[in-house]
């Protein structure tokens, strides 16, 4: 390489290691005799002439560290605060609006029993269980209510935010109007439901042997397998999350079905358990406390209001307006931190596929259009021929 350089060549350069002459910039121009060196498709030359990998949307579009994870969920979603937070504000307050409602139909119900049990202390047997029926009728429902409505409309949430996310990564900002027609809503509600189904799965086995067991009276052998067979399905659990946690977005950008979405989730995944757990759960936890402090300011007015208004809250006497301020609270909290959390498992899965598929190159490419359609989006985050196999870890 020295003979092909100039007279004085090493005095133009930082030196290399070890006071060794250094090596020309990548990509410097201006010197006579210095060619450039190939970028390689990495963008224009950063500080001190080295490549930069081009970041039409804020995200470097090269594997990404956890820095780039947490602070690239935080970009893309400050750069497109109306898919985004608009969108989680619109679903998160037809959740929390039924929810109150449920709430207050809950409460209602418990504030009857309590006055009926303050009038009358000598209940008969029959009135105290038809007053524990009563209770029970109205709680139930109410609470599968809740539990139905928080499937369905964060799982609506979390397919169009993939598809708001994945349009920012490219650097375009998404409409409403797409943010819906590209979220998949039916398979992505499809896809929660199967990983709901393996998840009640796992436990099932040992649920059922423990019954047996429990039924020929062999308490001990029943205590035990209860036990480690507990222990056993919690860390399998935990695995089947983790190793499944790219599936929505794999079903959403790839437009793939729900059962093809879990296996793409499983092969991409193959490898990375222990980083995407660390992610997460570091996600988790700060996302946890945002959420919390976010709800203080709340908390705090509705029990000046007379109680509080939060789901936990189990006692009747709580005022109307306490229940709409924990309600405005409980959405405002979410409306914040919902498409962080949905910002990072995106990230997570173009990150893997970056690391195992080469998507950087595709997603360069694509970036350099104004404005892609439908077919044009989807065909970007197809896998090429012979990548749907399990791929060895980056």
């Amino acid at each position: 390489m020295t003979d092909q350089m100039p007279p004085g060549w090493e005095n133009q350069v930082p030196p290399g290691p070890y006071g060794q002459p250094g090596y020309p910039p990548f990509g410097q121009q201006g010197q006579p005799g210095l060619p450039p060196y190939p970028h390689h498709g990495y963008g224009k030359p950063g500080p001190g002439g080295w490549p930069v990998a081009p970041a039409p949307g804020g995200i470097p579009l090269r594997p990404l560290a956890l820095g780039d994870i947490l602070n690239g969920a935080v970009t893309l979603v400050r750069r497109n605060p109306a898919a985004t937070f608009g969108l989680a504000a619109i679903v998160m307050t037809i959740y929390g609006v039924a929810t109150a409602l449920v709430q207050q139909v809950g409460r209602s119900t418990v504030a009857s029993d309590e006055q009926t049990l303050k009038n009358d202390s000598t209940l008969t047997s029959q009135q105290v269980g038809h007053l524990i029926g009563s209770l029970f009728g109205a709680l139930v429902p109410a609470l599968v209510v809740a539990i139905v409505l928080a499937l369905l409309l964060n799982t609506a949430l979390s397919g169009m935010l993939s598809a708001v996310i994945g349009r920012g990564v490219l650097g375009q900002r998404t409409s409403l109007a797409e943010a819906w027609r590209d979220g998949r809503i039916g398979p992505v509600i499809a896809t929660v439901l199967l990983l709901l189904a393996l998840g009640i799965c796992v436990p099932l086995p040992v649920v059922v042997l423990v019954v047996l067991l429990a039924l020929l009276h062999l308490t001990p052998v029943a205590v035990l397998l209860g036990v480690l067979g507990g222990i056993a399905s919690l860390v399998f659990e935990v695995l089947l999350a983790i190793r499944l946690s790219l599936a929505l977005p794999a079903v959403v950008l790839e437009r793939i079905s729900p059962v093809s979405g879990i296996r793409r989730s499983w092969q991409l995944t193959h490898g990375s358990f222990w980083r995407l757990l660390g992610i997460l759960l570091l996600t988790a936890i700060i996302v946890g406390v945002a959420a919390e402090v976010l709800t203080i300011p709340f908390l705090v007015i509705g029990a000046l209001l007379g109680g509080s208004g939060s789901i936990f809250s189990a006692t009747a006497s709580v005022s109307v307006a306490a229940i709409v301020v924990g309600t405005v609270g409980s959405i405002v909290s979410a409306t914040i931190t919902r498409p962080v959390s949905a910002g990072v498992v995106v990230l997570l899965y173009v990150d893997m596929r970056m690391r195992r598929e080469g998507l950087d190159l595709r997603l360069r490419d694509a970036a350099q259009h104004q404005a892609l359609t439908g077919e044009e989006f989807a065909a970007v985050w197809q896998p090429a021929a012979g990548q749907q196999g399990p791929a060895q870890p980056a």
